[in-house]
């Protein structure tokens, strides 16, 4: 099987890419309790790069002391502190010849463990579908959130915009908003979270209004020439198989609008990222391209290497990002590159808890430093 359209240069923005290769971020749960990273995570993220991917995307990183926290030892970029602890962090990744984007978050409703605030905030007082995770230390149904006021809406705007800034000030090559999965941005724009009855809720324009606010608020902080991108899916962390209602028509205009907000790129992710998006016709990530101007990221279940060479190949993305096999494989794109076996996943990497110290002891310790 061909690979080289994987190992084929790509920019993103100004970013210029070794390969088409991606980390997808994944939540680890590994910083210290007060959001800072940790040399365990630089050996982390370092390793990806020294194993050929040409970019790596962190785990969401939450952006403000208020209700953005989603998750107990999640890391932020909500104060200095936290930025300075990401440089050593940044500067790993760099030194093995990879790039590393800052993905932020802000949970909303579905924070399960934020020890800045008792009571989660999202768009509107409703109860969140499903069940808190347990392999990132929730339990239970999650809390009824409250409904947040057109202040709180634009302070959390204004915290991407400084968090953005900070990720710039450690080093990072980019930030991607995390408008996916069923955190804030993607409760805004999902109908039955937001049941608002001002200039955020309603139709499709005005649910789409906090994201293309964020976007823009975080492109006047950074500047033009670094790079910003943005997430996007259908399914969510508490309600895997959504759809949006209106079909490839409403594809069409999220990804036309997202695109004209100033964004570098679309990260699109589903379970399977070549399945159609809508039961038949294109994939999700293939209506961003479609319908998007900005170069497109495609997650789901492409560590499979036909898989991912297909997206690429079909036109459908022009980069994809792994998790699974990232988490496998820190060094699959070189393995794969030279032909050398790939191992399937193994869900205990995430059992019980999805964190770095599980991965260390299911495989006999710390790494041996070099």
């Amino acid at each position: 099987m061909a690979t080289s359209t994987l190992y084929d240069p790509v920019a993103i923005g100004a970013l210029r890419l070794a390969n088409r290769l991606a980390v997808a971020p994944m939540t680890r749960v590994s910083a210290l309790a007060d959001g800072r990273a940790t040399a365990q995570m630089a050996d982390y993220y370092g390793d990806f790069a020294a194993g050929g991917f040409g970019l790596v995307i962190t785990e969401g990183v939450y952006t403000d002391q208020a209700y953005a926290q989603g998750y107990l030892l999640q890391p932020g970029l909500a104060d200095n502190a936290q930025r300075d602890a990401w440089r050593p962090v940044v500067d790993r990744v760099h030194a093995s010849g990879g790039r590393i984007i800052a993905q932020l978050m802000h949970a909303g409703a579905i924070s399960q463990g934020n020890p800045h605030r008792p009571n989660a905030k999202g768009p509107s007082a409703v109860q969140p579908k499903g069940m808190q995770m347990s392999f990132y230390r929730g339990e239970g149904a999650y809390r009824l959130p409250e409904a947040l006021s057109l202040a709180e809406v634009n302070d959390a705007v204004a915290a991407f915009a400084q968090a953005a800034l900070r990720a710039k000030a450690a080093g990072f090559d980019g930030v991607e908003l995390h408008g996916a999965n069923g955190y804030l941005l993607d409760q805004f724009l999902t109908d039955y979270t937001n049941q608002r009855t001002d200039g955020y809720g309603g139709g499709l324009a005005h649910r789409l209004r906090l994201g293309v606010e964020t976007i823009q608020a975080v492109r006047r902080a950074v500047g033009a020439d670094f790079t910003v991108g943005y997430r996007v899916s259908q399914g969510k962390v508490n309600d895997f198989t959504h759809k949006w209602a209106g079909g490839e028509p409403e594809a069409a205009l999220i990804f036309k609008t997202l695109s004209a907000a100033g964004i570098d790129y679309l990260h699109t992710t589903e379970f399977e990222a070549w399945q159609p998006a809508f039961g038949a016709g294109p994939s999700l990530a293939a209506l961003a391209r479609q319908h998007g101007t900005v170069p497109v990221i495609a997650n789901g279940a492409l560590h499979t290497p036909s898989e991912a060479v297909g997206m690429v190949d079909r036109g459908e993305a022009d980069l994809v990002s792994l998790g699974r096999g990232a988490l496998t494989h820190a060094d699959w794109p070189h393995r794969l590159r030279n032909g050398l076996v790939l191992q399937a996943f193994d869900r205990a990497l995430l059992s019980p808890i999805a964190d770095l110290a599980n991965a260390e002891r299911l495989r006999g310790g710390p790494r041996t430093p070099a």
